[in-house]
């Protein structure tokens, strides 16, 4: 029998395709970028029975490099809850890092850390002017794998979500970057690499990316962050009022849309302008005094459609505030102060 011979052909390698001007643009972002993003340790310190202080990890996300001294932006529910925060950089270098300043309605923190020779801030862009359809580039610690890039489009703006405050976030940008547990806190970039949001959340019913990502616009970030890295809060423009919550605002008018105001405080802006809060009379009834039903052009409804209309102005801004009273309604003129 003859021996079977066997051709070895050696196939010489097919020399690389050349990339695609848009995926150069991706590698390019990425790289200028990734160093800008970190991963944020969320600690809780607890105690046993014999008073021995141990670490419980809370939680975690990402953030990113706001200036050059040392101020990390990221989620307050990132941060939420924890007594102790480490940030790792991509060269997994380890940073302690303390709170600077929360916005819970906005669902933003500042963090800062002691060595930002060692940091690159990110590139700020602006939301003012996006579109449906444009490119949507996130870059974060998904899961708590190392800086990854997901990229998509802007799906929508103006979305309405509810934020982790209490309150809508309104004005939201929505996309089908993939965003995971861990994304939140990340940027938001466009083609350009500039940052026009921070990823928040995402709409899923299985707890993983479903195609719809929400981010806060950086049009939020530059008015709030500044203000917590000044002062450690955010002014909150308010008329000097306490309203009635939904249960005894039912119980008074019943369905009826408008903020019912409990009392004035006084001295305040609202009392200068006459508003009225509700009296008790004799016997224990209470008479209704004004109902707030609109500020400037918005309609309120609400106290979360109250609170985002106030959030449109500064404090000082002198408002029209509309008010039911006595089934009128009136326009008075108030000027907002700092309630925080």
């Amino acid at each position: 029998m003859k021996p079977l011979l066997f051709l070895v052909v050696a196939l010489a390698a097919a020399p690389a395709a050349a990339l695609l001007p848009e995926e150069q643009n991706t590698i390019r972002v990425f790289q200028d970028d990734a160093p800008s993003v970190v991963f944020v340790t969320n600690v809780a310190i607890g105690q046993n029975m014999d008073q021995d202080e141990f670490a419980v990890p809370q939680g975690a996300g990402s953030g990113f490099v706001w200036d050059d001294q040392g101020h990390i932006v990221t989620n307050f529910h990132v941060v939420q809850g924890g007594d102790a925060f480490l940030v790792t950089l991509r060269d997994q270098t380890q940073l302690e890092a303390r709170v600077v300043g929360v916005d819970p309605n906005k669902d933003i923190a500042v963090l800062q850390v002691d060595k930002p020779e060692k940091l690159k801030p990110v590139k700020v862009g602006s939301s003012d002017a996006l579109q449906v359809g444009q490119t949507a580039i996130a870059i974060g610690n998904p899961f708590g794998l190392d800086h990854s890039l997901s990229k998509g489009v802007i799906s929508a703006l103006g979305r309405q979500v509810q934020g982790i405050g209490g309150v809508t976030i309104r004005g939201m940008i929505q996309t089908d970057a993939a965003i995971n547990p861990g994304n939140s806190g990340g940027p938001l970039l466009d083609s350009g690499g500039n940052l026009i949001g921070m990823n928040t959340m995402i709409f899923s019913r299985s707890g993983s990316s479903a195609g719809v990502g929400f981010a806060v616009p950086v049009s939020f970030i530059k008015r709030i962050v500044p203000q917590l890295i000044r002062t450690g809060h955010v002014a909150r423009p308010g008329l000097g009022v306490t309203i009635l919550n939904s249960g005894q605002k039912y119980y008074l008018i019943g369905d009826q849309d408008g903020v019912v105001i409990n009392s004035v405080s006084p001295g305040g802006p609202a009392a200068k302008a006459g508003l009225r809060g509700v009296r008790r009379l004799p016997g224990g009834r209470v008479a209704v005094g004004d109902v707030i039903v609109g500020v400037g052009d918005d309609p309120v409804k609400d106290f979360d459609d109250l609170y985002n209309a106030l959030d449109r102005y500064k404090v000082g801004d002198a408002v029209a505030v509309k008010v039911l009273r006595g089934g009128k309604t009136l326009s008075v003129p108030v000027a907002l102060i700092d309630i925080q």
